[in-house]
């Protein structure tokens, strides 16, 4: 069983930037592909990133490229979600995700989840 939690979500002026934390628990995050999806207030659970398990291999949503990167450190057990040049529309609840072996975009396709962390852009 893997145990997912978040940290580093905070409230930021929009043009600022936070790095959230995934640290894994119960399983070694080496054979994981990771995923950072979020959620809006009455709006639908939308991808943001992905990273294979052995992080050669990386997917962003449009809305994010540019401005977000998403990273892992195996030995750490731990996957990071490094966000810049955030905007009011970035505001939303952020949860980390886990599946054996590949990375995917959609939700549904993962295993295990975080309880999320809450980000707030202020314009």
């Amino acid at each position: 069983q893997v145990h997912l939690v978040e940290s580093g979500g905070e409230l930021v002026q929009a043009g600022g930037s936070l790095r959230l934390s995934c640290a894994a628990s119960g399983h070694t995050l080496s054979n994981l592909a990771m995923a950072w999806f979020r959620q809006a207030p009455g709006k639908e659970r939308e991808f943001v990133a992905a990273i294979s398990w052995s992080g050669r291999t990386t997917d962003y949503a449009d809305s994010v490229k540019g401005r977000f990167t998403i990273s892992r450190d195996n030995a750490k057990n731990t996957v990071y979600l490094q966000m810049n040049s955030l905007k009011p529309e970035d505001t939303a609840v952020y949860y980390c995700a886990a599946r054996y072996y590949s990375g995917s975009n959609k939700g549904s396709d993962y295993d295990y989840w975080g309880q999320g962390t809450q980000v707030t852009v202020s314009s």
